[in-house]
């Protein structure tokens, strides 16, 4: 079933917001219509058969997709699948710089640890919700019982086989759903592009317009050895799109900010957003210099270096439209207005007090700011600190009844964890990760009074020159036997008391730290139980002041988005049009990287004939980080291509959507056609794609 939200018949135009499955029904056909989509609503789902094209919309390990053949192929970002091609490379064949396809069936190469999520039932569960929290709870009872009441949910949903379940909160509490998967873990790469297509213009061109990137990938999904039969898939679009064509994306987005307070949003714009570009700065010139010096290191860290790219610019294009759109300001006067229309109607007057605690909030939580900071980024530094802490709190959540461990550390999570053992020994490069390391507990030491580390303060104890931290860091390194595969596997079955015994130093480091990451989760946990009290309140003020939907910010939900093929003015005198062609891919060519054309391309191009093959195109879509590999279709439900980035004008459109420089960048899938077809040799896999059901 899908859930009702209570909401005003008046609709809401396309393009801005990022729509629930449940809200494009509600709205209605003439909506959809209204959009220039010509599909009857009951194509996208249709709640009695429990179907329909969004089931074609799949969740990748921090990506999207779709399924485009009736034998399991599906098609996401180059850089949704570097993981695999890293898992297959070596220094002599390095698959994320030369890609890789597969001749047949049989060549196809099988990753250890992907796995895709079909999605086939939404639930409305925000009643079980309410009705299973306790009489006037305190703020940590508060999140405890919702975070209850989210695993008794997917327990028992997942008591079905090959299924996962996600549990979503929205908006701060506003409404909750369970969404039910059917889950599949053997993903076969079939073609990806050399790196020289797939980033082709890499970090100069990454959230630019005009793009010239290959952004594809083939894999293919099997169930009990054989492809995956999919209920539904898109075939591949011949005749493409023209300027102010309908289109729509379909994806699983991850974070915006839209339903923050003013307050809320500067924190991020004073704090967060600043300190994120100096730390990934600092390590990118890590891994660029580690990766210079070693083949081995330059693929242990190929798909670290380009999230850490990709974040840094992004931080750097979040911080550049907050200022330049004055979003901040925008914010605090639409305040301004909810609380005027908050003063005409008394039924609403809770939401004034449920404004001011939330502003309260924002202050407790700077508080230990600093700290905080640096115990999160823990996950994206050196392996020596994620390791000792993932070992570390599988211990401490072992002990525990599963349903009181933490999500992500219970039992069904137990397999996930495992294969990123595996897979993260292929990340590892020793020399590298004791770079990064130093680097953390260097900013660790640093840390103001009030906010220190306990544990790195008693270990790097009287260490006060560069040289000092970096002999005992080696010293940890050399004398730690975590960084053995097998040993730790070993170590993750064990207690917190055996790992004690081992008496090494680096992973009663981990068990320090992961202590002050608890006591970090703890206060989190009451903050965001104060905040399952306050946001709601306040969030349906500011629903009734709009008098018209309002979709809810991205929380890694199936999300729907309508728009328009269009082009778009950066500034005064300048006017962007909305497609590229391989003519713009060669005029580019310098043959150095980022912009090394490779030699088959250029040869096939000089024959003649290819100047307009179709490369990538603008629309004003509504999209955010996770709606990487999304499918975006035309009004007919055909594929037309894949999202992979956004403009920079319009990094800060989680904050706010504006309409004029609001564009995501699609990769156009005329291009994979006309690359496998003519440049690989893969005619057959060319009419794969093409062959409607």
């Amino acid at each position: 079933m899908f859930l009702t939200l209570s909401m005003t018949a008046a609709l809401a135009l396309g393009a801005e917001g990022k729509w629930t499955p449940q809200q494009v029904l509600q709205q209605g056909p003439a909506w959809v219509k209204q959009q220039g989509f010509s599909l009857p609503l009951s194509k996208l789902w249709d709640e009695k058969a429990q179907g329909g094209l969004l089931a074609n919309a799949v969740q990748l390990p921090g990506c999207s997709g779709s399924f485009v053949s009736k034998d399991g192929l599906l098609i996401t970002n180059h850089h949704c699948i570097v993981s695999i091609l890293q898992e297959h490379s070596t220094p002599e064949h390095n698959l994320t710089k030369d890609g890789f396809l597969a001749k047949t069936q049989a060549d196809e190469k099988q990753s250890k640890a992907y796995r895709v999520l079909v999605p086939r039932r939404f639930l409305d569960v925000t009643k079980d919700v309410l009705d299973d929290l306790p009489n006037n709870p305190d703020d940590l009872a508060r999140y405890k019982s919702v975070e209850a009441t989210g695993k008794k949910l997917v327990a028992n949903c997942e008591k079905q086989p090959n299924t996962r379940c996600t549990f979503a909160v929205f908006d701060g509490g506003l409404f909750f759903t369970l969404t039910e998967f059917t889950e599949l873990s053997d993903a076969r790469l079939v073609y990806a592009p050399p790196v020289a297509v797939g980033d082709y213009g890499g970090e100069v061109d990454n959230w630019t317009w005009p793009r010239h990137t290959g952004d594809f990938s083939l894999i293919r999904i099997y169930q009990n050895g054989k492809p995956y039969q999919p209920k539904y898939f898109f075939p591949l679009s011949k005749d493409g799109v023209k300027e102010n064509d309908a289109v729509a994306v379909l994806g699983y987005p991850g974070s915006t900010f839209r339903a923050q307070l003013a307050d809320e949003m500067a924190e991020r714009q004073s704090r967060w957003y600043p300190n994120v570009r100096a730390i990934t700065a600092e390590w990118q010139r890590i891994m660029d210099e580690e990766g210079a010096k070693s083949p081995e290191a330059l693929i242990a860290c190929a798909d670290d270096l380009r999230s850490i790219l990709n974040v840094k610019k992004n931080a750097e294009g979040q911080l550049a439209g907050l200022k330049r759109g004055r979003i901040i300001e925008k914010q605090r006067a639409h305040e301004e207005k909810v609380k005027a229309f908050i003063a005409k109607k008394p039924e609403l007057a809770p939401a004034l007090d449920a404004y001011k605690g939330l502003q309260d909030l924002n202050v407790e939580r700077a508080a230990s700011w600093d700290r905080d900071f640096l115990l999160d980024m823990t996950n994206r530094s050196a392996r020596g600190l994620q390791w000792p802490l993932l070992i570390a709190r599988r211990s401490w959540e072992a002990k525990l009844p599963d349903a009181e461990r933490e999500p992500g550390y219970q039992e069904r999570d137990v397999v996930r964890l495992r294969e990123k053992h595996e897979r993260d020994q292929k990340r590892y490069a020793q020399q590298l990760d004791q770079r990064l390391f130093v680097s953390w507990v260097k900013r660790a030491l640093a840390l103001p009074n009030g906010q220190r580390s306990v544990t790195i303060d008693f270990v790097f104890k009287d260490l006060k020159t560069d040289a000092a931290i970096e002999k005992k860091v080696a010293a940890l390194y050399a004398n730690s036997k975590i960084f053995d595969l097998e040993t730790r596997k070993a170590m993750f079955d064990e207690s917190i008391e055996q790992l004690k015994a081992r008496k090494d130093a680096l992973v009663d480091l981990g068990l320090g730290l992961d202590a002050e990451r608890r006591a970090l989760r703890d206060r989190r946990d009451a903050f965001s139980g104060r905040v399952l009290k306050l946001r709601p309140i306040w969030r349906r003020a500011v629903i009734a002041s709009e008098g018209k939907p309002i979709a809810p910010d991205a929380n890694s939900t199936l999300r729907v988005s309508f728009g328009r093929v269009k082009g778009y003015s950066p500034r005064e005198a300048v006017m962007m049009t909305p497609h590229t062609t391989l003519a713009g891919v060669m005029a580019k060519d310098t043959g150095e990287e980022p912009f090394d054309v490779p030699q088959r391309i250029r040869d096939v191009y000089a024959r003649g004939g290819a100047e307009k093959v179709p490369v990538d195109f603008l629309a004003d879509l509504d999209t955010t980080g996770g709606n990487s590999g999304s499918p975006v279709i035309d009004a007919k439900g055909r594929l037309v291509g894949v999202n992979f980035d956004r403009v920079w004008e319009n990094v800060a459109n989680d904050f706010g959507y504006n309409p004029d420089v609001a564009r995501n960048v699609t990769a156009d899938v005329r291009y994979l056609l006309w690359l496998l077809e003519n440049v690989e040799g893969a005619p057959e896999l060319a009419k794969e794609l093409t062959t409607a059901r």
